[in-house]
C-alpha cells in the first residue's frame, strides 16, 4: 500500500540543523528536476512582484523570502515540516514506532517544489503551490508530471495506491488508474451531502493514521481497503472504469465535529 498526500500550505520551519542535501533524498533522478525548480523559485521570490506570481498575501512575505535562499535554511524530516489540519489528524509524532517505518515506507507527498518526498526526506521550509506558474518552467504541475511519472512507477508498482491528493496536486501524476482509489469525504446535511474541505482534509488524515496503525495486513485491493475504511466509517466503494480510478467516499454524519 502507497498513501498519496499533498503537502500542507503551511510549514513549521526547521529550527536549526544542516541544509537539503538532494543526493540523500529518496528519487534522486528528480533532483535535475528539482535543482531547476528551486532556481526559478528564488528568482520569482527575489522579484518586486513575488507576491503576486506566487499568489500569496503580503502576510506571507518572509515565506517568500525564504525560497530566495532554501539550499541555505536548516532542514527538518518531511513529517517535522509538514503541518496543518491533514497532518495533525494524520499524527506521525504520536505513533509507535511500528507505525512510524510504516508511514515512512507508505507515504508519498506530492510537492511543486520537490515532486515526490517520503516522510523521512530532510527538506527546509517553502512557499510554493503546485498551481504556480514559475518563470520559464511554465505551470508546475504540468512540468513535473512525465518527471514523476518516470521516477514513481518502480516505487509503486504491485501497491494499492490510496489518492488523498487535492485534484491540484493530483494533476501532476496520474498512476496507474487499476490500482488507484481516489478518496473523497462528504457531510450529510438535512439529507443532502456536501463536500466541506476542513473535515475532508481532517479525515483524510485520520484515514491514513487508520490504516497506519491498524492491525492486520495492510489493504492491497479496493474491496479491502473498504473494509478497512468500514471499521471507522461509513463508507462506500465507486468501481473504476478504464480510465478513471476507483473512489471511496466516506460519509461524515451531519453533526461530526473534529474535536
Amino acid at each position: 500500500m502507497r498513501i498519496l498526500l499533498p503537502p500542507s500550505e503551511g510549514k513549521t520551519p526547521a529550527i536549526s540543523g544542516s541544509g537539503v542535501n538532494l543526493t540523500e533524498m529518496n528519487f534522486t533522478s528528480l533532483n535535475p528536476a528539482r535543482e531547476q525548480v528551486i532556481a526559478a523559485l528564488a528568482e520569482v521570490s527575489a522579484h518586486p512582484e513575488a507576491l503576486r506570481r506566487l499568489g500569496v498575501g503580503a502576510s506571507l512575505s518572509q515565506e517568500v523570502a525564504r525560497n530566495t535562499r532554501l539550499l541555505d535554511e536548516p532542514a527538518a524530516p518531511a513529517h517535522k515540516i509538514y503541518s496543518g489540519v491533514l497532518y495533525d489528524a494524520l499524527g506521525y509524532s504520536a505513533m509507535t514506532p511500528a507505525a512510524r517505518s510504516k508511514a515512512d515506507e507508505a507515504v508519498l507527498v506530492i510537492s511543486g517544489l520537490w515532486g515526490a518526498v517520503r516522510f523521512a526526506d530532510s527538506i527546509p521550509a517553502y512557499r510554493l503551490s503546485m498551481s504556480t506558474t514559475l518563470g520559464n518552467l511554465g505551470r508546475l504541475a504540468a512540468f513535473w508530471k512525465p518527471q514523476l511519472t518516470a521516477a514513481l512507477a518502480p516505487h509503486v508498482q504491485g501497491h494499492l495506491l490510496v489518492d488523498c491528493r487535492s485534484s491540484m496536486y493530483s494533476a501532476a501524476w496520474t498512476p496507474d488508474v487499476g490500482n488507484t482509489v481516489s478518496i473523497n469525504v462528504f457531510q450529510e446535511r438535512n439529507g443532502t451531502r456536501k463536500v466541506v474541505s476542513h473535515f475532508a482534509k481532517h479525515t483524510r488524515g485520520e484515514l491514513a493514521r487508520h490504516l497506519l496503525t491498524r492491525r492486520g495486513k495492510a489493504p492491497q485491493t479496493p474491496e479491502k481497503l473498504l473494509a478497512a475504511a468500514s471499521e471507522k466509517w461509513t463508507a462506500e466503494l465507486v468501481p473504476g472504469t478504464a480510465k478513471r480510478p476507483h473512489v471511496l467516499n466516506l460519509i461524515l454524519p451531519e453533526q461530526f465535529s473534529t474535536v
